[in-house]
Order: C-alpha cells, then sequence, then structure tokens
C-alpha cells in the first residue's frame, strides 16, 4: 500500500510576518480558532492601539458581549508576549486572553493554568499551539493544540462553595439550567454553551454581536421561554430585517411567535413560551426537553437568517 509522509513544517514558511500575514489571516478565518476553543468570536479590528503598543487582535465573545484580546506569536512563548497580552487586555477590558504560538515552556503554560485556577471565572486564559501538517507535498493544513484553558473542575467547585448561601429560588435556577445545559450538550449541536448560573436566563449564542437566544425560566408565572434578545445597538435594522422574514422565520419554527411585545423598550424581543408546573417533576422534565428542541430550531434558523442581514 502506498502511504504518504506526514511531517510538520514550520509556520513562517506560509506566514513569514505575523503582524503584516498571520493577523489579517486569521482575522479573516476566526472561525478556525472558534472550532478549536469552544467559543463564537467576532473580530472587531486588528493591531489596536494600547498606548504604545497594538493588540494584534480584539475580538468579542458572542455569547457574552465581552472583549476577548488574541496575542499571536509566530515562536517559543516569552515573557515579553504574556506581559502584552494581559496589559492589553487590562486597556482594552476584556475578560478572555487567547495566545497563539508555535511553542509552549512548561512554565508559560503552568502560568496560565495557574491563572485560570486562581482568578474570578468572569477571566479566562487559552494557550493555543499553533501547527502546520503536510503530507507528502501537499498543501499545510492548520491545526490548533489547545495547552491551557479554564479548568471547569475548580471553577464548578468554587462555585458549589458560593452557592451554599443561594435562596430557594436561586438555587432551583441554578439546578434547571444545570440539567438544561446537560441535556442540550448530548445533542452535540450547539459548540459552546456558557456555564449555568443562578438566575431567569440561560443565553445562546447566534453567532453575532448585540443579539443571541436568551431562554427563560419564569417561576412565578410557571412557564418557560425561548426569546431572540436584540440589544439596541442594532434593534433599529435588525428587528425589521427579521420581520420581513416572518413567515419564513415561523414556518421554520412550526409555531406562531410574539414579535416585539414590549414595544416600548429598546431592547426587542422575539419570543415563544411554553406554560409547564415547576412543582411537578415529570412537567419539568417534560419543559426542558421542549426547551431543547426549540432552543436548536431557533438557533438553526435566526443564526442562518441573521449571518444574511445586509
Amino acid at each position: 500500500m502506498d502511504l504518504g509522509n506526514i511531517k510538520t513544517i514550520p509556520p513562517r514558511l506560509k506566514w513569514n510576518s505575523e503582524a503584516r500575514d498571520f493577523t489579517p489571516w486569521l482575522a479573516n478565518n476566526i472561525e478556525s480558532l472558534n472550532r478549536a476553543i469552544g467559543l463564537e468570536l467576532e473580530v472587531e479590528n486588528t493591531e489596536v492601539a494600547c498606548g504604545p503598543y497594538s493588540a494584534d487582535i480584539l475580538a468579542k465573545d458572542t455569547g457574552t458581549g465581552k472583549y476577548v484580546v488574541i496575542e499571536n506569536q509566530l515562536e517559543k512563548t516569552n515573557h515579553d508576549h504574556l506581559g502584552k497580552a494581559i496589559t492589553y487586555s487590562s486597556v482594552l477590558d476584556a475578560s478572555t486572553i487567547v495566545w497563539i504560538a508555535t511553542e509552549f515552556t512548561q512554565e508559560h503554560t503552568k502560568a496560565l493554568d495557574w491563572l485560570n485556577d486562581h482568578t474570578s471565572d468572569e477571566i479566562s486564559f487559552y494557550g493555543v499551539q499553533l501547527e502546520l501538517w503536510q503530507i507528502d507535498d501537499s498543501k499545510p493544513a492548520l491545526r490548533f493544540n489547545i495547552v491551557s484553558k479554564p479548568n471547569e473542575a475548580v471553577r464548578q467547585a468554587a462555585k458549589s462553595k458560593a452557592n451554599e448561601d443561594l435562596s430557594d429560588k436561586r438555587m432551583f435556577q441554578l439546578e434547571l439550567w444545570t440539567k438544561f445545559r446537560d441535556k442540550l450538550a448530548k445533542t452535540k449541536k450547539i459548540p459552546s454553551l456558557q456555564t449555568p448560573r443562578p438566575q431567569y436566563w440561560f443565553d445562546v449564542t447566534l453567532g453575532k454581536s448585540n443579539i443571541h437566544l436568551s431562554n427563560i425560566c419564569n417561576t412565578d408565572a410557571n412557564n418557560v421561554g425561548i426569546r431572540v434578545y436584540i440589544g439596541n445597538k442594532i434593534a433599529d435594522t435588525m428587528l425589521p430585517y427579521l420581520e420581513s422574514r416572518k413567515a419564513e422565520i415561523e414556518n421554520a419554527i412550526g409555531q406562531p411567535l410574539s414579535w416585539n411585545p414590549n414595544p416600548n423598550n429598546r431592547d426587542k424581543i422575539i419570543a415563544l413560551t411554553q406554560s409547564t408546573d415547576f412543582n411537578d417533576p415529570t412537567k419539568i422534565e417534560a419543559a426542558l426537553d421542549w426547551l431543547v428542541q426549540y432552543t436548536i430550531r431557533f438557533r438553526e434558523t435566526f443564526a442562518k437568517i441573521v449571518a444574511e442581514a445586509p
């Protein structure tokens, strides 16, 4: 059997300069990084000024609306780039740092792990090794290896301790969203899911800033629901655009939706709700299954249509 030889090649053979070559390429191909780290990032700008220096890429996590600094290094990691990444994040008020390099020293990997374990769960650090693979003389293939990321077990333990003082209502919401996230994760339909929190909503990204799905658990009204939440920055253009495709959307969802039920609010919503009984465990399970089914249907429908927006 004739087999090819697989090998790694130096990334600088494709991208000679970090600033001129790799950074623009990554900004235009951010989906490859999104798949590797499990986030949905939307590039805001490149070479963003931070005093006398410049952050390689400033992105936004569409799931949280928070900023992400991406620091690129086509060589072995060094203290200079780690310090710059932290400085840029403080200046730009970013909550996540993604440090990309061709080789991570053991010391820098441990530093990222330590930062993830000892900082707030609102702050995250990712170490991503960049490799190029080739079979014989084929085109090079990109591979991102995650060498460090937030330790969910450590953060969950810290949350568990903090949750000891939660009210019964907040604890119920946390348990409900934890079950919901687990059910949704099993479908493997949505790549990035937020950490459950003791609150009445659970957000799911649509791949664009200022618009997302917001699942709700209304314990007072005994219902659950799914809302397309449109921030006021884009509401004036996005809501009319979505309304122009109302028939197509409702046909895909399979249900009539409530369009802009609170017209005086600056933020706009499109909603679907379902009654339940939070005192009945079997009805809670049914409500969770309903949420999972329609969250997937909403996301598949709205993510595609939002991506086509002019």
